[in-house]
């Protein structure tokens, strides 16, 4: 079979492209660091700087960064306008998606797409994207925006915008941790499609706008606002084990278990479980951490399926007091940085990304007069 005949529904396994970036290969890596080892030493700043950049930040390069972060964390007027016209009822993803489009009117880099003028680009997004979150949360609830701090971390100062109140040091670490594990992952679909868009020539608004709308679908991003959903309808710990027996007969899918590239689990999951746990016992509601506990034994025993980053992340966003809606646009706030520096990456080096297809339509046919159809 010639190599244009080889056909993977969903590209499974095919290798598309190289990068320098992240790796699977042996634990998740960014840029050769375990992301174990990231998200026990370092702040989500030090790991989006790390991407950006191909290297951790010395202090001084962290204490740069982190002010030129705070200082685009302010947006245009006219979105703040088309924020609060939009449809209370709208999907924040939607509205994050639209959101990003409109920022690229606003930066005089965006048609520029040489690697500093990105750079530029992605910092300011990472600077936007948490305000735009926050300011559409609070006026679809009917509440005024909160302007953001300089002085607060990434992670601190969006709990801070959303609340108007600082969270706890145990909550923005928790936070910022679930933000360095969800920063890159390689080829996924959101940055896969990233990475399509400037292979074209595109530019970086483009690129992220088009990975929000890869990352909202369920089988993406969107599983971790369906952890919540599925363990309310389980209802406690001592309805998981006949629930979820129920819903293996009936074939169903358990959305955060599971993942295309781990077969025998997330450590990512594994590393979030602890914050998730620990989140749970300072609200004083642990029934959920004991509900998945079940779930997890029962489907690693039965099925050898495996929780993936979603299945605690879910749960430490609830027990965070977080608004389920918010949970992807979080997902956004993080992946920006490794989608920023995948498309950097991709025009570094670029090909337009074009595969072919596996015809399955009907031989060559001839056209008839139209007096001639039947």
């Amino acid at each position: 079979m010639s190599t244009a005949e080889v056909y993977s529904p969903g590209l499974e396994g095919i290798i598309a492209g190289e990068t320098a970036i992240s790796t699977i290969t042996g634990g998740l890596r960014y840029r050769g660091y375990p992301v174990t080892e990231l998200a026990e030493k370092a702040c989500f700043e030090e790991v989006a700087y790390l991407l950006l950049y191909e290297e951790l930040p010395t202090q001084k390069q962290l204490d740069d960064f982190q002010r030129r972060l705070a200082a685009h964390r302010q947006l245009p007027q006219p979105l703040i306008d088309l924020l609060k016209a939009v449809p209370k009822n709208a999907v924040p993803m939607d509205v994050l998606r639209s959101a990003v489009s409109i920022l690229a009117h606003f930066d005089p880099d965006t048609e520029d797409n040489s690697r500093d003028a990105n750079l530029r680009k992605a910092e300011r997004l990472l600077g936007q994207i948490p305000v735009v979150v926050a300011c559409h949360h609070r006026l679809a609830k009917g509440q005024e925006p909160i302007p953001a701090r300089s002085d607060l971390s990434h992670a601190g100062n969006f709990l801070y915008m959303l609340r108007g109140e600082e969270g706890s040091a145990d909550e923005v670490r928790a936070l910022d941790v679930s933000l360095i594990l969800y920063a890159e992952h390689e080829f996924n679909a959101s940055t896969f499609t990233a990475r399509v868009v400037v292979s074209t020539e595109s530019d970086l608004h483009a690129a992220v706008t088009a990975a929000i709308g890869a990352l909202k679908g369920r089988l993406h991003g969107g599983a971790n606002e369906k952890v919540m959903d599925l363990l309310r309808q389980v209802g406690g710990p001592e309805n998981a084990e006949k629930w979820i027996r129920d819903a293996l007969a009936r074939k169903e899918r358990i959305m955060g278990f599971g993942h295309r590239v781990y077969k025998t689990g997330d450590v990512r999951a594994e590393i979030l479980k602890t914050y998730a746990r620990k989140a749970a016992q300072a609200k004083g509601e642990t029934k959920w951490e004991e509900t998945a506990e079940i779930i997890e034994k029962i489907l690693a025993e039965e099925k050898k399926l495996f929780p993936n980053l979603d299945w605690p992340a879910g749960r430490l966003y609830y027990a965070l007091d977080l608004d389920v809606p918010l949970y992807t646009p979080i997902f956004v706030m993080s992946r920006v940085a490794g989608w920023a520096a995948h498309v950097i990456e991709q025009l570094g080096s670029n090909r337009l990304i074009r595969p072919r297809a596996r015809y399955t339509g009907p031989d060559l046919r001839s056209v008839k007069p139209i007096s001639e159809r039947s």
